[in-house]
Formats: C-alpha cells, sequence, structure tokens
C-alpha cells in the first residue's frame, strides 16, 4: 500500500476560493486520554481497560449524525464498555476531551480571514458542541459558517458531506482548500472534489497559507 502522503496530489493556488478548517486536531487539542481517565475514575477501573474497548462503533458515528442523542449514545457505552455510570458521570468525561485551542491559530484564522472566506466542518455532537463554542470564542469569530456533523445528519469522510457544505457556502467543492488532521477525511474531501492539507500541526497550516500567500515567512 502506498503511504498517505501530504504533498499528492497537492493544491493549486490560483483555484483556492475558500478555506475549510476541521475543529478538533486543527484549531482545538483534544485528548481521549482525558475522558478514559475520567470515566475510570468514576468507575474505579483502569483507563488504559477502557480505551481497549472504546471504539468509534455504529453509536459513535449515530451519535455524530445526530441519529441518537447523548443518553442513547451513553447507554450504548454502557454495553461497550462494561461500566455503570450515570448519564451525568459519563457526560463529565466525555466533554474533558478538549484541552484547549491550539497555540498560535487564531492569528493564522485571522490573517486568513482577511484574504478567502473561511469554514470550519466538525465531526461533533451537542454536548462537545456546548464545550468548543466557549473554549473556542475567539477562533470562531473568524468562520463565516461552522458546519457541524450532528446538525447536517451527515459526516466527515462521507462524500456527500462534503459537497453539502461546499452548496451550503455557495461555493464549489473544488474551490475549496481543506485542513484536517484525518487522513480518511482528507482523502473523503479529495474524492469531493476538494484539495487537501493533511494537517499534523499548526506548521502545516502555516505552510500552507504561507503558499496562498496569506502570511509571510515569519
Amino acid at each position: 500500500m502506498t503511504p498517505f502522503t501530504n504533498s499528492a496530489p497537492g493544491f493549486d493556488v490560483t483555484t483556492v476560493r475558500a478555506l475549510l478548517f476541521d475543529l478538533g486536531g486543527v484549531v482545538i487539542t483534544l485528548d481521549f486520554r482525558r475522558v478514559f481517565e475520567q470515566w475510570a475514575l468514576a468507575a474505579g477501573c483502569e483507563a488504559a481497560s477502557l480505551a481497549t474497548r472504546f471504539s468509534q462503533d455504529d453509536a459513535y458515528v449515530r451519535h455524530e449524525r445526530g441519529e441518537i442523542d447523548a443518553a442513547g449514545y451513553f447507554d450504548s457505552l454502557r454495553s461497550t464498555l462494561g461500566i455503570g455510570l450515570s448519564d451525568e458521570e459519563f457526560l463529565d468525561g466525555w466533554n474533558d476531551i478538549y484541552e484547549g485551542p491550539v497555540k498560535g491559530v487564531e492569528a493564522l484564522l485571522r490573517s486568513a480571514s482577511l484574504s478567502f472566506p473561511i469554514y470550519a466542518f466538525t465531526n461533533s455532537n451537542p454536548s462537545h458542541q456546548s464545550v468548543w463554542t466557549t473554549e473556542l470564542e475567539l477562533e470562531l469569530r473568524w468562520f463565516r459558517s461552522v458546519f457541524v456533523s450532528s446538525e447536517l445528519g451527515m459526516r466527515k469522510p462521507d462524500r456527500d458531506a462534503y459537497l453539502e457544505v461546499a452548496a451550503r457556502a455557495g461555493h464549489r467543492a473544488s474551490e475549496f482548500l481543506f485542513f484536517d488532521d484525518s487522513p480518511e477525511n482528507v482523502e473523503g474531501a479529495r474524492a469531493a472534489g476538494m484539495q487537501a492539507v493533511l494537517t499534523r500541526s499548526l506548521a502545516d497550516v502555516r505552510r500552507a497559507l504561507r503558499e496562498l500567500g496569506v502570511v509571510d515567512d515569519q
């Protein structure tokens, strides 16, 4: 199998008309270990054990598409994780996933917004949305719209999800440059006709914006 690379197929700066950013891992730092530690403390078990049993399963995906609510998802977790936490205890850990905005990202978003319309597209759920809307107060003001999977009823990396976002933003998919830290999501965007950058650190965002003439070499 050919390894995924950031350089192929790259992007054509002359065709980019809008920018689309993932939130988790690009704009805000998240860490599932914090979630497992909270749940383990409440359940009286080992966090490592919960981590091995946890997966982004069908219930997880349905929750992010808005097909089941938090109570329904937590009920599924009681079965898959084998712990009997209350909804409140699950929620406390679930919402502890965020560590805060990526340092330096707000300045890049501000600079980018002066040259391009910028948007965000995140796989998320109402519980998490209630957290990041507060933690990203400064960063979110630069986005013209934030598209949330649980509100759209579709999520990355589904091709139709990107096409729906592009349509709602009023651009062709081919006019977007998309930033995400997931190779699967980047490939999904490319399958929908978007150009995309695999983002492993803020340096990847800065490098792409430099190519677009949005930021200087400093």
